[in-house]
């Protein structure tokens, strides 16, 4: 596949995250306000899109809670700046096995749902688009799987296909970019598909750039692509997306640094990443332009 970069780029912000980094950095956003407040701060940076998902507002830890997503919608439609809302639903399908000898019963912190609770947020906020993690994977954790069976994966994207969601396929390796072409194939997503490609998950597709090309080469021609990788190569991937000819993802999701001993935030990633695109030729597009080009709808609330 020749490499044309990107002239017209889109930045999503992904905003909180499901990981354990709440503590490891003040600038984590835990309540909805405090997370709309973050993604409204990084739409004035640059960011089209906010992928969100939200936390226990005392605690800190994931959360499911309709009531939470609820609030982060109606905070973010009130804003006086646009952007496309995308809201994750890859909440529930958390395995965490006993152990090595004894894998069952399950440990803490298994979180497994039907598909309509995992996507109970989505049907009642309807946001532009929600996530659809295409595929099982071990994680970093020891005894820790997130999955996604072909049976769940088939039942969720029929729903968010009927509900007028755009669905972003998650792809953390070139399996999963293989199964959601048969998903389309199939008719349970529409084509061309809007995918995230990403890189340096542990343990998936690692974030270098041959493996990223490898990735960027199964995507179809027609379809959108934007990539992200975790930590220190964030930036880097910003700068190899573009190159390849997808979009950029930054954010608290994925990495919390700025630089060496600097905490960044949301804001802050959005522009730094913005001031890479715009070094390398390159145009940082709004809202309306990513809803012209992927065909979204933008709604209000279903009460």
């Amino acid at each position: 596949m020749p490499m044309t970069p990107t002239r017209d780029v889109f930045i999503t912000c992904a905003i909180t995250g499901s990981g354990g980094t709440q503590d490891r950095s003040p600038h984590v956003p835990r309540s909805p306000e405090e997370i709309a407040n973050s993604a409204i701060a990084a739409a004035r940076a640059g960011a089209a899109i906010v992928h969100c998902h939200v936390r226990d507002p005392e605690t800190g830890v994931p959360s499911r809670d309709p009531k939470l997503y609820r609030e982060v919608t109606d905070r973010i439609r009130a804003a006086d700046i646009d952007m496309v809302l995308n809201l994750t639903a890859g909440m529930g399908g958390d395995l965490v096995l006993g152990g090595v000898e004894q894998p069952l019963p399950t440990g803490d912190g298994t979180d497994m749902v039907g598909a309509s609770e995992r996507l109970a947020h989505v049907l009642e906020c309807r946001p532009e688009i929600c996530t659809l993690d295409c595929g099982t994977m071990n994680f970093a954790e020891a005894d820790y799987v997130m999955v996604n069976t072909p049976g769940m994966l088939r039942a969720m994207g029929k729903m968010i296909t009927e509900a007028g969601v755009r669905p972003e396929i998650e792809a953390f390796d070139t399996g999963h970019l293989w199964f959601a072409k048969h998903l389309v194939e199939e008719g349970v997503l529409g084509a061309p598909a809007l995918v995230q490609l990403c890189m340096g998950v542990p343990w998936g597709a690692p974030d270098d750039m041959n493996t990223l090309m490898a990735m960027v080469n199964n995507v179809p021609d027609d379809w959108t692509f934007s990539a992200f990788a975790l930590g220190r190569n964030q930036m880097n991937m910003v700068a190899g997306s573009v190159l390849a000819g997808g979009h950029v993802r930054v954010g608290l999701e994925d990495n919390l640094w700025l630089e060496k001993g600097v905490l960044a935030t949301n804001e802050q990633l959005v522009e730094r990443a913005r001031g890479i695109v715009e070094r390398m030729g390159a145009r940082v597009v709004g809202p309306d332009q990513v809803r012209k080009r992927l065909g979204l709808v933008k709604r209000d609330p279903v009460g």
